[in-house]
């Protein structure tokens, strides 16, 4: 348990980083219609609670028309490879290896399903996948309060 709550911590820190820096993509130019979010799945999971967080996942990207790829680590050792060794070290559990569901901007370690579902408790999955927040959304709007303070 006291693991569980470490790597939490971690995402939790990771979350409140790229929110922080999310009013600032614009600056740097990033051109976001060219990056693509990628979604490491088990096809075949025996798992039902890796199952859920996979749907729910890519059932919150379709249903916000948010652009994404689907990585099955099952049917592909590249994409279980890539995924394993593109984890960081912090997000690691100490024992055993990262499981999907994984998510990535590009090659930018976005965070598991935990991560996900902090940000969109915090209507923050914008941010979280490094992407700008469709105007007239929550989370648009929260940022927009935050320039003017």
């Amino acid at each position: 348990m006291r693991e569980r709550e470490r790597v939490r911590e971690r995402e939790r820190d990771h979350l409140e980083t790229l929110v922080r820096c999310a009013p600032f993509t614009w600056f740097w130019g990033v051109n976001q219609t060219a990056m693509v979010i990628k979604v490491f799945i088990a096809s075949s999971s025996g798992s039902t609670a890796i199952k859920k967080q996979q749907q729910d996942i890519m059932g919150f990207l379709t249903v916000n028309k948010i652009d994404f790829e689907e990585c099955d680590i099952v049917t592909s050792e590249d994409n279980r490879k890539w995924m394993r060794e593109n984890v960081p070290e912090d997000f690691r559990p100490t024992t055993g290896v990262p499981l999907p569901p994984q998510i990535f901007n590009e090659e930018q370690y976005c965070g598991n399903y935990e991560a996900f579902f902090d940000a969109r408790e915090e209507h923050a999955v914008y941010a979280f996948l490094g992407l700008t927040a469709p105007l007239g959304s929550k989370e648009a709007e929260a940022l927009a309060r935050q320039e003017q303070q």
